[in-house]
């Protein structure tokens, strides 16, 4: 089964009730695009709430030593487009992405929490918090659209 197959298969699903740990450790186990390569695993996945976390490595980082701005983003982008795609039961494309960068991170578990703000029929806008611990990282919103 192909990634694309193991969302189809728990969309249904997750329109209902969140995911258990053994259908997120079966999507988890299949990583795929950038959210694969920045090593992103969901930790909750239902209609309302997607958290996902990523460790910041070495890979990760800006010259400077701490983690590029584009981290953030894709965190953003992947974990919003999960929740967008279950609202929508259809595929979805993220059309803008706002990051506010408040705090560098050079090591350790981020964790983002995305959360519906606007539930259109053919758009909808998510708001994604990403913290380590208690200190707030970035905040962003992502606004997709459904593919017709």
């Amino acid at each position: 089964m192909n990634h694309s197959e193991i969302f189809e298969k728990f969309v249904a699903v997750s329109q209902t009730r969140p995911l258990n740990a053994e259908e997120l450790d079966l999507i988890n186990s299949h990583p795929q695009g950038l959210a694969g390569l920045i090593g992103l695993r969901f930790t909750h996945i239902s209609a309302d709430e997607i958290r996902s976390e990523v460790e910041v490595v070495p890979d990760h980082h800006q010259p400077w030593g701490v983690a590029n701005g584009g981290l953030f983003c894709t965190i953003t982008e992947s974990t919003a487009s999960v929740g967008s795609l279950i609202l929508a039961g259809k595929p979805v494309v993220g059309v803008n992405n706002n990051t506010d960068f408040l705090k560098p991170v050079a090591e350790g578990t981020v964790t983002a929490v995305a959360t519906p703000l606007y539930k259109g029929r053919r758009t909808q806008l998510w708001e994604v918090k990403i913290s380590q611990g208690d200190v707030l990282l970035a905040a962003s919103t992502l606004r997709t659209m459904v593919v017709q």
